[in-house]
């Protein structure tokens, strides 16, 4: 599958930084992907420093005119193609309507792309024509969630918008779960680690997602991280997610064979789910000492 949404239905968790970031070791691999932005907010275009003139030149075109994606379709100096957003896309559902014909227009527009060509596409966060058309579009969801409580609802949230979609599609969406700013120093990341893993097993994503300053610091500069900080912790973590996804099959380029896992785990960490074990039972043998010396004690 190379047609992946990126979406969560809660902001600030790294949807459009994960977009970018992807797209930007995908050019580097020479697969030439097309990224379409589809929040108003437009992040992902100022950041790859694209000036839309008019609406009708952005995916907005797509919705009001039928135009073809190739006709929005800009060339960004990260080297990959965008589909840019821009702030009347806010209107789409208003003036288009909820109806099967514009939620499947997206996907008939793609289906007029080459196939080979992977995809990503920045969904909104608000549930409406924009975020569902790139679900209906998409060969696979990917949901990042990034470690607070709030963000846990978001996935409870797109686990039963994804359910209720199922049902018009009739198959289930591939969905992959991704953990951002992820901060071991924190008790609250493994707290969400645990709890994400128990109910989604393995649909969450072996790699995590650090909390890192040159992921935070690339778009100001225009950049993925790649560009920005190529020694990062953050490329690091993006380098083995996307092996991650392609070893899996959930990201598949033509031409390209997908290399085998090489890890079940983040690099020098433990999963969270393991972490808790092993605390358990150093807690049991812990006990089992003190009641041992109580006895002897008494005795």
């Amino acid at each position: 599958m190379a047609r992946i949404a990126v979406f969560n239905q809660k902001g600030g968790v790294g949807k459009t930084t994960t977009t970018l970031n992807l797209a930007g070791l995908l050019a580097r691999r020479g697969a030439d992907p097309l990224v379409i932005d589809l929040d108003p907010q437009a992040h992902l275009t100022s950041v790859c420093g694209i000036t839309v003139p008019r609406a009708e030149a952005s995916i907005y075109g797509l919705y009001a005119h039928g135009a073809p994606l190739a006709s929005l379709t800009c060339g960004t100096r990260n080297g990959w193609k965008l589909v840019p957003s821009h702030i009347e896309l806010s209107k789409v559902d208003s003036q288009f309507g909820k109806g099967p014909a514009v939620l499947g227009r997206l996907a008939a527009a793609l289906e007029r792309e080459p196939a080979e060509r992977p995809v990503l596409m920045d969904a909104c966060p608000m549930l409406g024509v924009l975020s569902l058309g790139s679900v209906f579009a998409a060969d696979g969801v990917i949901i990042p969630i990034s470690t607070d409580y709030l963000a846990m609802k978001g996935a409870l949230q797109m686990e039963r918008t994804l359910k209720a979609l199922e049902q018009v599609l009739k198959r289930r969406v591939p969905r992959r779960y991704l953990i951002t700013r992820y901060d071991p120093r924190r008790r609250m990341s493994a707290d969400i680690e645990r709890q994400l893993r128990a109910r989604y097993g393995d649909e969450v994503c072996a790699t995590r997602i650090a909390e890192n300053v040159s992921i935070a610091e690339s778009p100001a500069s225009s950049q993925d991280v790649f560009e920005h900080a190529p020694a990062s912790r953050g490329a690091r973590d993006y380098t083995e997610l996307l092996d991650e996804l392609m070893a899996g099959g959930f990201i598949r380029l033509a031409g390209r064979e997908v290399r085998p896992a090489v890890r079940t785990a983040p690099p020098g960490a433990r999963t969270a789910l393991v972490a808790e074990k092993e605390a358990q039972a150093r807690r049991g043998n812990a006990a089992g000492l003190k009641l041992v010396a109580m006895r002897r004690i008494g005795s």
